[in-house]
């Protein structure tokens, strides 16, 4: 793989989708990645589904959207040999990933301090549902119930009385955003000190997080966020309006693009309940009808069009398929083609990064279970010689 992290070794004990998530975002940067996994199936999440794929249907797509850039070995972490395999893969790693409950790989044989005894320079990347310690620091963690215990269902849905989980797993996509990221910084810290350390991030901690102005609204402004379906919480008008064939989203960030956008809908821009952001906030369901009255009268295509000439930010609500049909989303390397062992070419979605000047990345398909057990062992046998 070629990439900043091209000369680092990632060893992914991780499962399901926070801690494959990360790794995963580590092997797109470069990072040779080895996945390991029980020989009894495996990652759970090579068979979660629907949708299956492949002749037998028995690909999971969920374990494909985590497992891009990785080699598959198999290994039972409970038996002699497979410890002493893991020492041994310890030893020539840069990083360890593993999201296990608190406490499992202790009861392994490999606490912290046998880890970094074993690799003193080794990074590890602890993922956990809600924090390795405090009072409920040893609770399992799910996404759902994670966007739950963290305040983000109360933001979100149609009104404080209906809440609504975030449609894609946000608390495991983010927690293994902050866990590659505070890798990263480690790796980095690594150059000065030659010593690696223990990262820890949690679904709840990466949640928490990103609360962003939500989160101080309430510890600096005293007020308790809701849900406001699909219009912003602080920005008017800024959300989801119907039009006479369905709905576009606009985006009215100051007063000079209201001021712009007020005209075309046949309302007053100075009128004072309308006059400034403070004053269309608080009157934010009128604004809503009023818009809606006149964007009634044509349809998206329509206004799309006559927002982009008035410079108003302003977008359509594409489905998945759209969106990856898209010729912008293709032209930024959203998608990347992969040779897969089962299913031959196919398409992932891809690395958010960019790096200026560098050549196109070869990605690796997501690995069959223990496809690469052979290529592995050659390889730490050259790296122990």
């Amino acid at each position: 793989m070629q990439g900043p992290l091209s000369d680092i070794v990632v060893l992914d004990l991780s499962r399901a989708l926070a801690g494959p998530h990360g790794a995963q975002m580590l092997g797109d940067l470069g990072a040779t990645v080895i996945k390991v996994e029980h020989p009894d199936g495996g990652d759970e999440s090579r068979g979660w589904g629907p949708p299956f794929a492949g002749p037998d249907g028995d690909v999971s797509t969920y374990f494909l959207a985590a497992n891009r850039n990785k080699r598959s070995i198999t290994l039972d972490l409970k038996s002699p040999e497979g410890a002493e395999l893991l020492a041994r893969l310890v030893r020539q790693s840069d990083v360890l990933v593993e999201n296990f409950r608190t406490g499992v790989l202790d009861r392994l044989g490999f606490p912290v301090d046998r880890l970094h005894e074993l690799n003193p320079r080794l990074v590890i990347l602890s993922i956990t549902g809600f924090g390795h310690d405090g009072p409920e620091g040893g609770r399992p963690g799910y996404d759902q119930i994670a966007q739950g215990e963290a305040g983000l269902m109360s933001l979100t849905g149609p009104s404080p009385d209906e809440p609504y989980r975030v449609g894609a797993s946000i608390a495991d996509l983010l927690a293994g955003i902050h866990g590659a990221y505070g890798v990263v910084a480690a790796l980095y810290e690594r150059e000065r000190t030659g010593r690696g350390r223990v990262v820890r991030t949690s679904l709840l901690a990466s949640v928490v997080g990103v609360h962003s102005y939500h989160g101080t609204a309430w510890t600096v402004g005293g007020k308790v966020p809701a849900a406001a379906g699909n219009h912003h919480a602080s920005i008017t008008p800024y959300g989801a309006f119907r039009c006479a064939d369905g709905m576009i989203q606009i985006a009215v960030a100051n007063d000079a693009q209201w001021r712009r956008l007020a005209p075309l809908l046949n309302i007053d821009p100075a009128a004072p309940k309308y006059a400034a952001n403070r004053d269309r906030a608080a009157h934010r369901d009128e604004l809503i009808t009023d818009m809606e009255k006149a964007l009634a009268g044509h349809d998206r295509a329509h206004w799309l069009a006559a927002l982009a000439e008035l410079g108003i930010p302003a977008g359509a609500i594409r489905s998945i398929d759209e969106v990856y049909a898209w010729d912008q989303v293709r032209s930024q390397d959203l998608l990347v083609t992969v040779d897969h062992p089962v299913l031959g070419p196919i398409e992932l979605p891809g690395s958010p990064l960019r790096f200026d000047g560098a050549p196109p990345a070869e990605h690796l398909a997501p690995p069959a279970l223990g496809q690469d057990n052979d290529a592995v062992l050659g390889w730490l046998a050259k790296r122990e010689a």
